[in-house]
């Protein structure tokens, strides 16, 4: 029997008749008679006869019914699930995410697309820019979201909003806490370094470049959140991104922009030939509004 016999035979046997099986389906009564005669035909042997103008199963339909009935129930199952899919109901979303964004603004936007979509499930891994499209070949990400990506061929990149680089200072060091600094201000100010920064610590270096300014960097870190603690202890500034910034400052430490800005944009990336699911789609505003 093909799934179309099995819905029309499922219908009439539980309604009692072609009429009602056709409104059950929303179809015509001569579609129904025409699918029957040939669900009749494959079988060879008859599913119903006629008594008093309702149609009786035969004990063969009366057998064959059990295993249909199984099917039915997997098939509206199907049919519940790919609308669940379809309105996000369900589903799963794997994410990358650039560190920082982990202290406050993927746990805000994940806590407000739950309220909304509460059997949603989530895996973060953190991802580096550097490693972000063995992520996405690997299907460890459906999308990573990173600080200033550079361009990747056959990756799409979506806007999800901006930050900046900041400096995070002791308090000590500048009693006035000023909200915004120089790169002269810093001239003789002990910096913490972070190594492969990435595209972020770029824009730091052509700044530094610009103005012809050498940091003393006597200590090294992999982290802005290390980064930061050192700060805490009034062993230096940092450079990091103010989402980070924001995440770590204490009552040791204030931060401040630079002037001018060092601006930068927050994206998501995906892989062209792997569409975003309904679900991605659907948590991406959410992101976006964290962020902003």
């Amino acid at each position: 029997m093909r799934l179309r016999h099995i819905e029309i035979f499922h219908a009439i046997y539980t309604t009692g008749s072609i009429t009602n099986a056709a409104k059950l389906l929303h179809v015509s009564q001569p579609a129904v008679s025409k699918v029957l005669h040939h669900a009749e035909q494959q079988l060879g042997f008859a599913l119903f006869t006629r008594t008093k103008g309702r149609l009786v199963p035969t004990p063969e339909a009366d057998m064959l019914f059990a295993e249909v009935d199984k099917i039915h129930q997997q098939m509206r199952s199907i049919d519940n699930t790919a609308h669940n899919i379809k309105h996000a109901h369900f589903g799963n979303i794997n994410i990358g995410i650039t560190p920082a964004l982990g202290f406050s603004v993927l746990p805000k936007a994940i806590a407000n697309y739950h309220q909304q979509h509460p059997n949603v499930s989530f895996n973060i891994n953190t991802v580096h820019n550097d490693a972000v499209l063995q992520s996405l070949i690997e299907h460890k990400s459906d999308v990573a979201v990173l600080f200033h990506p550079s361009p990747k061929l056959g990756v799409n990149s979506i806007a999800c909003g901006e930050s900046e680089l900041v400096v995070v200072y002791p308090k000590v060091l500048f009693p006035h806490l000023p909200t915004q600094l120089s790169i002269q201000a810093l001239v003789d100010v002990t910096f913490i370094g972070i190594s492969d920064s990435g595209p972020l610590g770029d824009m730091l270096y052509s700044r530094l470049q610009s103005e012809n300014m050498q940091p003393h960097s006597p200590i090294q870190v992999q982290t802005y959140f290390i980064a930061a603690r050192l700060v805490a202890q009034g062993l230096g500034v940092c450079v990091i991104d103010r989402l980070t910034a924001m995440g770590n400052v204490d009552d040791k430490t204030a931060i401040a922009s630079f002037t001018p800005p060092l601006a930068f944009d927050v994206r998501a990336l995906h892989l062209q030939n792997r569409p975003l699911s309904t679900a991605v789609q659907g948590f991406l505003p959410f992101l976006q509004a964290a962020i902003t």
